[in-house]
């Protein structure tokens, strides 16, 4: 795991304060199309925390590097701790060809606790939706099994990622050239965590 490099709070500040107003209108969105299929995610078996999804954005790793440095000294050290057996027991599994599934560190007794500085697809994921591309018809992805548990097959109701998507790609995009970084990034949760200042 590269280390990313270290960027002043100050750079990233107007960034983050864009990110902002994306991420609720994200997460309004969202709320609204789950209300019109009736879908409410209570934790299920195949939980999203036990995801093993990869980030690829500095404007996320930064915005949630924020949200950890505004938990008490206690917390972040538990949290710390519990991120650092995540990416042990993740590494011990890829080594041996298996497939494990771990609770994301953040995650305390089924809450996010640094849940309004948590990345797009903790956002986003569960509800069936769209990505378009141009001069390609829009691919859909389904939602979870918990969605399909409550709603069943029914039809879908249009829920585009793309503006969002868009929007993220850009801001990164200027905040990378502000700050000077072209390092690609690929990391989970815990693995941000284990570089957070």
């Amino acid at each position: 795991m590269k280390p990313l490099p270290s960027i002043s709070a100050d750079a990233c500040r107007p960034f983050l304060s864009e990110l902002e107003p994306l991420f609720d209108a994200m997460d309004r969105e969202y709320e609204r199309v789950a209300g019109r299929y009736g879908f409410t995610c209570t934790g299920c078996a195949d939980n999203c925390c036990q995801t093993r999804f990869y980030h690829h954005t500095l404007l996320e790793f930064t915005y949630l590097s924020k949200g950890f440095r505004s938990l008490s000294e206690t917390e972040r050290g538990q949290i710390t701790a519990r991120a650092g057996e995540v990416v042990k027991q993740s590494e011990a599994a890829d080594a041996w060809g298996d497939t494990i599934r771990l609770w994301c560190p953040l995650n305390d007794a089924g809450k996010c606790v640094l849940y309004p500085y948590r990345p797009m697809i903790c956002r986003l994921h569960g509800i069936p939706h769209e990505l378009r591309r141009p001069a390609q018809p829009p691919r859909v992805g389904p939602g979870c099994d918990d969605f399909h548990g409550q709603c069943g097959q029914g039809a879908y109701i249009r829920f585009d990622r793309t503006p969002f998507y868009a929007r993220m790609a850009a801001l990164e995009r200027q905040l990378r050239q502000a700050v000077g970084c072209s390092d690609r990034l690929k990391l989970t949760v815990a693995e941000m965590i284990l570089q957070f200042p």
